[in-house]
């Protein structure tokens, strides 16, 4: 199955840690490992954190129903609970909880409002009632906590992951840059670093937090739970356009086609959706349990790289894109970057070939999305296989060059051997001179393929 869905257009996988046992996890790292061998081309692995997510306790009878008006009460000890002794056994809560503050309930079906609280209990009012379950998760939109993002849990998967050899690390619940400082301390320069927005918080310190991290996921389940849903879409344009204009790669995900978890097909307003984040310009879309647990995993990533395709397509796509193009930074590296994606698109040239060794010149060409492919070029297969969260990249593990005419030719060859070129066709290549040396992008070339 994992070839089926590469196949069909999987760039990179992720590993949900709030699922499965490690050894799972294991099994299936050494599986993709395995295809990316069969497969001769470069596959990224994300683990995705769980994160510091707040429950319900245990309820005496499995479940309870609130009815709006009412009044229930909150504790942080017990271990079986009723109406007026609902577990919530998380003390950052009842510290920073408030009088109007809200409680979120079970993705926001059920919402009360803070009374009245102390350290030991939280008198509420059910503003919209239901059926209240046993560990259901609790979301407060208006309350920072305070709380690590990295719990217990988090940190033993981090560096079980860290041994195996993930690429990149999606951090859940991120609400300040601190949170993304204390992680960098975990991991390092081991693997790349996603913040997750789902919080409030988070969108207030926005900008911190896009230039700690190596690429940001516009996580939707919770943010939509957080803040209002009209809110969602323009939110999730702003964060793409912040992302672009950081040179960060961006991911939105979360409910994308979730009708085919149980439906071979999605609903229009799904295939809308994708679309809408490709117009967007993000450079990834996210599968959740539409290839976890769905009965259609191969069906659905079918569907969403036929939707990408369809986008990129259409007269419009180009227009809207150039139209929310950033302006560049005044820099030599920005300019040269620029320049190679203006100039392969004025000569129509079949591809742009770009030596990259940590990944970041072939950002700042992907930041122009330009009309042809983008072919990264680098010795290290850890950039290799970051790179293919990266929009347009193509990402290929070469070996050092030594000379400026061998780099010439291997660009040649590599565009040729990938299929993206072929005699006759001419190919952009963007270097930097001295070889292996990160920031000095300074030197493009124009070939015809001999």
């Amino acid at each position: 199955m994992l070839r089926k869905l590469f196949e069909a257009g999987v760039d990179t996988f992720r590993l949900n840690f709030s699922h499965g046992a490690k050894q799972d996890h294991a099994k299936v790292h050494a599986a993709i490992r395995a295809l990316e061998i069969e497969m001769g081309r470069p596959i990224g692995i994300l683990l995705d954190l769980q994160g510091p997510k707040i429950r319900i306790g245990t309820l005496r009878e499995g479940s309870l129903t609130l009815l709006a008006g009412e009044t229930v009460r909150f504790v942080q000890e017990g271990t079986e609970g009723d109406r007026d002794a609902i577990p919530l056994p998380h003390p950052e809560v009842f510290a920073a909880a408030a009088p109007g503050h809200d409680l979120l309930i079970d993705d926001g079906r059920l919402r009360v409002r803070v009374k009245s609280l102390d350290r030991e209990s939280l008198e509420a009012e059910v503003i919209i009632g239901g059926k209240l379950s046993n560990h259901k998760g609790v979301n407060l939109p208006g309350t920072i906590l305070d709380l690590s993002p990295l719990t217990p849990k988090d940190r033993g998967d981090l560096d079980f992951g860290l041994r195996l050899g993930v690429d990149w690390v999606a951090l859940s619940f991120v609400q300040r840059p601190g949170d993304l400082i204390e992680a960098r301390g975990l991991i390092g320069d081991r693997a790349a670093l996603v913040a997750k927005i789902e919080k409030p918080a988070a969108l207030d310190r926005i900008d911190d937090i896009i230039n700690l991290s190596d690429a940001v996921m516009v996580a939707r389940g919770d943010l939509g739970v957080e803040i209002p849903h009209q809110d969602v879409p323009g939110r999730q344009k702003e964060l793409v356009r912040a992302c672009r204009l950081a040179v960060k790669p961006v991911i939105v995900a979360t409910q994308m086609l979730d009708s085919m978890v149980a439906s071979p097909t999605p609903t229009r307003a799904e295939a809308s959706d994708v679309a809408t984040a490709i117009y967007d310009g993000a450079d990834a879309v996210m599968l959740s349990a539409e290839s976890a647990v769905g009965r259609y995993p191969r069906e659905a990533v079918e569907m969403m790289d036929s939707i990408i395709r369809s986008t990129e397509r259409h007269n419009m796509y180009r227009s809207i894109l150039d139209a929310l193009r950033p302006e560049e930074e005044q820099t030599a590296p920005h300019a040269v970057a620029a320049a190679a994606a203006g100039l392969a698109s004025a000569i129509h040239a079949s591809a742009i070939v770009v030596y990259t060794s940590g990944g970041t010149t072939a950002a700042r060409i992907a930041r122009r999305r330009p009309d042809v492919p983008v072919l990264a070029v680098t010795p290290s297969m850890d950039t290799a296989r970051r790179l293919c969260l990266l929009w347009g990249a193509h990402s290929v593990s070469s070996t050092d060059v030594n000379d400026y005419e061998e780099m010439v030719s291997r660009a040649v060859s590599t565009a040729v051997g990938e299929q993206f070129a072929k005699r006759m066709d001419t190919v952009v290549i963007v270097a930097g001179i001295p070889f292996a040396q990160a920031g000095t992008t300074n030197n493009i070339r124009v070939m015809t393929v001999p």
